[in-house]
């Protein structure tokens, strides 16, 4: 079974979506993009057949298209409307990060595609990293014994360059700062190693050298999960002159890892009392060496939501997946912004609350 896949939004992210379309053998269809020359560059660069439309409307191309599945890429405010519309359709979502601005967008989107049968998995596409499926099959595994405390440390430079590009990029409505752009994908990966289920968060977030951007360049927090462990979160796009490092340490009580590289893709560290592997070999087997911190999980997280879709179970990244990540940020704005720590479940909120 081909599905016939759309993309809307054809900017930065989204030729890794296109190659990982390609790479899965799904039906191109069509593209939406507001500007034409996004669209021609993307057909272009692929070499895409001249069937593929071309549309600056994606509710007329949902309308005539009618594609099964459908990957958004557009701005991040305007994710929630778009899934919620693409959902209307009978169109299976990969929504890319954030899954949306706002706690109730997101549990409309859930509500809505349980309710038609259709599939929705936000592109945390890091969770399919080599690293990160080894380190993950170590805590299944209660390897770590108990699950102490984790570090999440995204170390990047975005400059003036960068915003000016897009300029909805830095601001409350349709953006987030440097924890919700740069640094969503770690913090989505600290939850999930670390249990998901989070007590309380304490949030400083601070606009340090980006004085022409809205919201933070500098985030930092301290979380308490239910199950008694901890986690920290770094994340900065100050780091002089370019991208520093992407880390993420796990610390148990019989077990100590470090992933690293660009985008979490290394095992630096692998350290267990059980003796059940050969650290080394283990650095060696899990290594990868993407171009950049896009990564190269966008083909098999495609492969799985095409798999979800034709044996209608649910992907391994789900939409209650995104919105556990939203939370956790959404938490850390909340708890800078009035001064106190921040309790869950988070209900109503979303970055448009801290505008001004």
């Amino acid at each position: 079974m081909r599905l016939k896949y759309a993309i809307i939004g054809c900017g930065r992210i989204s030729p890794n979506h296109v190659a990982a379309a390609l790479n899965n053998d799904l039906d191109i269809i069509s593209l939406c993009d507001l500007e034409n020359n996004n669209m021609d560059y993307i057909i272009n660069s692929f070499e895409l057949s001249s069937t593929v439309k071309k549309y600056t409307n994606y509710k007329e191309m949902l309308q005539i298209e009618k594609p099964q599945l459908v990957a958004i890429c557009t701005e991040s405010g305007k994710h929630g409307q778009i899934a919620l519309d693409c959902i209307d359709a009978g169109c299976n979502l990969i929504i890319e990060k954030p899954i949306a601005l706002s706690l109730a967008e997101v549990d409309e989107i859930i509500i809505k595609a349980k309710e038609k049968n259709l599939k929705v998995s936000a592109c945390h596409q890091n969770r399919f990293n080599k690293s990160i499926q080894k380190i993950r099959e170590a805590v299944l595994e209660k390897r770590f014994g108990k699950l102490l405390h984790a570090t999440a440390n995204i170390r990047w430079n975005r400059g003036s360059e960068y915003y000016k590009q897009a300029p909805w990029r830095g601001t409350w409505e349709q953006d987030g700062g440097a924890l919700m752009n740069q640094c969503i994908h770690n913090i989505d990966l600290l939850r999930w190693m670390m249990g998901d289920e989070i007590v309380e968060v304490v949030g400083m977030t601070d606009n340090l050298l980006h004085d022409f951007i809205e919201t933070e360049d500098l985030g930092l927090a301290l979380i308490k999960f239910s199950n008694g462990s901890y986690g920290v979160i770094e994340g900065t796009t100050n780091i002089y002159p370019h991208n520093l490092e992407e880390t993420l340490y796990i610390f148990g009580e019989a077990g100590t890892v470090k992933a690293g590289g660009k985008s979490v893709n290394l095992i630096d560290e692998w350290l267990f009392a059980d003796g059940l592997d050969d650290p080394d070999e283990v650095k060696h087997k899990y290594k990868e060496n993407p171009p950049n911190v896009y990564g190269f999980g966008h083909i098999p997280l495609y492969e799985d939501v095409i798999d979800a879709v034709i044996n209608n179970r649910e992907p391994y990244v789900t939409a209650e997946d995104g919105r556990r990540a939203l939370e956790l940020i959404l938490a850390i704005y909340k708890s800078s912004a009035e001064g106190k720590s921040v309790k869950f479940p988070l209900e109503s909120i979303s970055t448009y609350d801290f505008k001004g």
